[in-house]
């Protein structure tokens, strides 16, 4: 069994996460292309979108409108060994009542911590 939330691993990890929230936040988009693994297994899957592959990605963050505010409301890192880890979060857009979720994979590259599956979901009004 790996060694879950090796306090260096979990420590490395939430860093990185939390260099892509601000980035996701600003819409610092040359940092959030850089967090995903270039390959095209990348995957991530949106609202309103399925991205295959870092290109289809990279498109899709370059068209983004941004910056906005989301308030993250319950997150849960979780490292497995030295080299995986997830990311898991509830958040609210700034201006409204709905809970969206966004789960991510993230594994360490040569290059270091990258995101290789993403998926972000919102629930109906009134639910979360």
């Amino acid at each position: 069994m790996p060694e879950i939330n090796n306090p260096e691993t979990l420590a490395e990890l939430t860093a990185a996460f939390r260099r892509y929230e601000v980035a996701l936040t600003t819409n610092d988009v040359a940092v959030l292309d850089e967090l995903f693994w270039v390959s095209p297994h990348t995957v991530r899957y949106g609202p309103t979108e399925n991205l295959h592959g870092h290109a289809e990605i990279a498109a899709f963050r370059a068209a983004r409108p941004g910056p906005f505010g989301r308030e993250l409301l319950r997150t849960v890192l979780t490292t497995y060994g030295r080299d995986f880890g997830t990311a898991n979060t509830t958040f609210r857009r700034e201006g409204s009542n709905q809970v969206g979720r966004q789960s991510q994979s993230w594994v360490r590259m040569p290059e270091g911590w990258r995101v290789v599956a993403a998926h972000v979901s919102l629930l109906p009004p009134g639910v979360g």
